[in-house]
């Protein structure tokens, strides 16, 4: 199970430790940052893109394709939701996550290419994103572990 703790330390910049790791997040200056670190938005679009291509690499390695690398590229964008013609739900706002993903490796055929793209819509964190998710408060008292 993945826990974490967050501080918020002078004006935006928050701190974020994990059980081996400690890192930041903070807002541009014209929204009231310091700008010393990615947004919470350019965090979550990193841990998706990130979790996409450790997915891809290991399943690559597992099956011994030649793949030489990859570079993920993706953008988030927020529409109300009457304005998005996909949509047919009741919730105020849509978000659509738009990427483009290279595979780097002459040496890949077609399927295998295909398949490496499947796989990377099976990585963890987009899992979180893509099925329903719930945020359950304890407000006084620490979380501890199920």
């Amino acid at each position: 199970m993945a826990a974490l703790t967050v501080t918020i330390d002078q004006g935006l910049k928050t701190t974020i430790e994990s059980e081996h790791h400690t890192w930041h997040a903070d807002e541009l200056i014209e929204n009231g940052g310091t700008g010393v670190a990615a947004d919470p938005v350019e965090q979550l679009l990193g841990s998706v893109g990130s979790c996409m291509a450790i997915t891809v690499q290991l399943y690559a390695q597992r099956k011994q394709w030649p793949l030489e690398g990859m570079e993920i590229q993706l953008n988030l964008e927020r529409f109300k939701a009457d304005q998005y013609p996909a949509y047919q739900g009741d919730a105020q706002f849509v978000t659509e996550i738009r990427e483009h993903i290279t595979l780097l490796g002459d040496q890949l055929t077609e399927e295998q290419r295909a398949r490496l793209l499947e796989i990377s819509t099976k990585c963890p964190v987009r899992r979180v994103l893509m099925n329903p998710t719930f945020f359950v408060a304890s407000h006084g008292e620490p979380i501890t572990g199920t």
